[in-house]
């Protein structure tokens, strides 16, 4: 067994010490060689040391221009950072050096959704869906960026998939509730309020809502 892949199987069984030492013998014995710095990188990212993990991202990114998970490990790193145009920028990289795989496009999609460009966050999880279709996480941003683009039977319709792989996903019922209000679909919403405030009792934005609808409903049979 090579040293990278001992390095890989230690990391996999929470060996972290080990898995350095195999990843640094990687780098010493091929310093050219784009793997070790990579796995280094994602070793040290998942202990949580982000900085020294960005550095081995960017020596793998200078020894070769398309080390495709060196653009994904970097751009992990700059979205729990917040850095969404910057993540954005690493995500489209990982892809066109060939990283076409489901959680790129998830994450490309997440990073232009906290930009508040859910139009352009559309065709990535559209296309995350298409690799993991019934995948709830993907799912759910999925609707929300519907949503907020304003194609409310769609939103509504993915809320509903939401719901039915998990029926106690309390954001998903409050969100259908809302599309379907946008829809003057009244009736509707208050019966999804209902179920919102049976799963989580405490949803406050819920509460509130219905408070409203039920004045809504109330005043149009006056």
């Amino acid at each position: 067994m090579d040293e990278l892949t001992k390095g890989i199987q230690q990391m996999e069984q929470e060996h972290y010490e080990e898995a350095a030492l195999s990843f640094q013998q990687v780098i010493e014995k091929e310093p050219y060689n784009p793997d070790g710095y990579i796995n280094f990188g994602n070793l040290l990212a998942h202990l949580g040391d982000d900085e020294r993990a960005e550095g081995f991202f960017k020596k793998a990114i200078s020894i070769d221009e398309h080390a495709e998970t060196a653009y994904y490990g970097l751009a992990n790193i700059l979205f729990e950072q917040e850095k969404y145009k910057d993540a954005q920028n690493m995500y489209q990289k990982a892809l066109d050096s060939g990283l076409e795989e489901k959680d790129v496009f998830f994450m490309l999609g997440l990073s232009l959704q906290n930009q508040q460009l859910d139009d352009l966050a559309l065709p990535y999880f559209q296309r995350a869906i298409e690799l993991d279709p019934n995948n709830g996480e993907i799912l759910f941003p999925y609707a929300l960026a519907l949503g907020q683009a304003e194609q409310l039977a769609e939103a509504i319709e993915v809320f509903k998939q939401v719901l039915e792989l998990n029926p106690k996903h309390s954001d998903a019922c409050y969100n259908l509730a809302i599309a379907l209000l946008f829809s003057e679909q009244t009736e509707e919403a208050l019966r999804y309020l209902n179920q919102t405030i049976q799963i989580q009792p405490d949803h406050t934005l819920a509460l509130h809502t219905r408070e409203q609808v039920e004045a809504l409903i109330d005043q149009s049979k006056e």
